[in-house]
This record gives C-alpha cells, structure tokens and sequence, in this order.
C-alpha cells in the first residue's frame, strides 16, 4: 500500500511568545486574531508572561522598593510573596481569559505546576528570591499541545523546598523554547525590537548584537531579552524575533542571509 503526501503525518510547526508586562495591559483584538490566524496556518503555540507594572504597583502598596541588575528584578524575602500572587492571582487568570474569550483554548501554568520548571537560587547575595532554570518539564506542555490547548505559563516558580522564586520571563521563555524545539520565539514588548540611532534594526546577527553590547548601545531591558535570544540560536533555534504589538520588529538570525 502507497501512502501519498497529503496522508503522511507533519509535525506541527511551534512558537513561543513571550508577552512583557507591559504589554498585558493594552492587548486588543488585533492582537489575538494575528494568534489566531498562526494557528489556523497550523502552528502551536506556547505563551510566557511577566507582570512588570502590575507587581510594581502592588509593591508600592505595600512600601516596598525593587530595584533591577542586569536587567533582572531585585527581589526581597518581602517582595518575592507580592510578586507571585500578583503573577498567579491576577496577571495569569486576566491572559488566559482573554485568550479563552478570543476562541483560543488556553490553560494558566506557572513553574511549580507539574514541575515545570525547577530551580536553584540564581544568587541570592545579588538578586534576593530569583531562581536559576535547571530543567523544564516539557511532557506538561506537550500532552496540552497534543489537546490543542495553548500553555499560558507566568514566570515564577519554586525550589525543591517550596521556596517560591521569581524569573526573568525572557529566560522562561528561551528555556521552554530549548525544551520543547520549537521553531521560533517571539518576544513581544513595547519596544518594536532592536533600536540603534534611533532606527530599528529588522535583520540582525549575533556578532552585531555583541557588538552593539560592547559599544553600550544594547544595555537595560534589552539585554536579557538579546541574551535569551542568544541562547536559542546557539542551541539551536532557527530565529529569534523581538516586535511591537504588531508583531513587526527585529529578527535575530545565526548568520547574514545574502539575497
């Protein structure tokens, strides 16, 4: 018996996106239709999230002051308790039900769940309660995957104790993405991707971004989010992107393309 093409298993295309905090807050249908329309072209996809303006608020309701290092959040013995059930109570349950109400099936995980993500201290003298990723679980994703049920995972997890750990959601998302080979990762910010002189850089490679690391023009925020990318292409990733709202912004590539 011959089998044809068109009956012969594919193996779904994968994408995880990781949305900034502050992007959560201005999502609109635009948004969610772009997600959608990924999907119906046959890709799964897997959603990381921070929660950067709304744990701040909470902080200063609570009188307490964060600071960042490297771009990750300083977090205190008292600040790392408003920073998960802001991340678990609020943040996540507010994604998954937009994405619900949008028509794209989605469940609300954060990395104690199934184990998902496990971890030590990253360093506590620097960085106060957040984790170092040692392993993903990536068999939870998968059997949701497998349901079509889209994964919404905040970035906060635990020690094997318990000892609850926030992590910076840029490297949740490059983890997942290692640990389940998706093809792409989408890091979705309120900065349309890589500026330099003012001017958005659409292709980019890593020797340029090292460069623009060493020259200072790549500092803050931008610089886990270049790292995490980094990381991706070097174990393995095809591309990294970093867009606006729009999904429109900078692909990072392992090497120049010449058309």
């Amino acid at each position: 018996m011959t089998t044809s093409k068109s009956m012969q298993h594919t193996a779904p295309k994968r994408t995880v996106i990781k949305l900034g905090g502050s992007m959560l807050e201005r999502l609109n249908e635009n948004f969610f239709i772009n997600l959608k329309k990924l999907q119906a072209a046959g890709t799964e996809l897997i959603i990381v999230h921070g929660g950067g303006p709304a744990i701040n608020k909470e902080l200063a309701k609570n009188n307490i002051t964060s600071a960042t290092v490297n771009g990750i959040r300083v977090t205190s013995e008292e600040a790392i308790g408003i920073v998960q059930s802001t991340l678990v109570g609020q943040v996540n349950p507010t994604l998954v039900h937009q994405l619900n109400k949008s028509g794209i099936a989605a469940i609300g995980l954060n990395g104690c769940d199934g184990s998902l993500l496990q971890c030590t201290l990253l360093n506590k003298e620097t960085y106060g309660f957040v984790g170092e990723i040692k392993n993903v679980n990536g068999s939870i994703l998968e059997m949701l995957l497998a349901n079509g049920i889209t994964p919404v995972i905040s970035s906060i997890s635990c020690t094997e104790e318990g000892t609850p750990l926030n992590i910076n959601a840029d490297t949740v998302a490059s983890k997942i993405t290692l640990a389940i080979k998706a093809e792409s990762l989408m890091l979705v910010t309120d900065t349309p991707g890589i500026r330099i002189g003012g001017e958005v850089q659409l292709v980019v490679t890593p020797t340029k971004i090292d460069g623009w690391i060493s020259s200072g023009e790549i500092y803050g925020g931008m610089l886990p989010k270049v790292n995490a990318a980094q990381d991706c292409l070097a174990a393995g990733i095809p591309s990294v992107q970093i867009v606006g709202e729009q999904l429109e912004g900078t692909t990072i590539l392992q090497q120049e393309v010449y058309v």
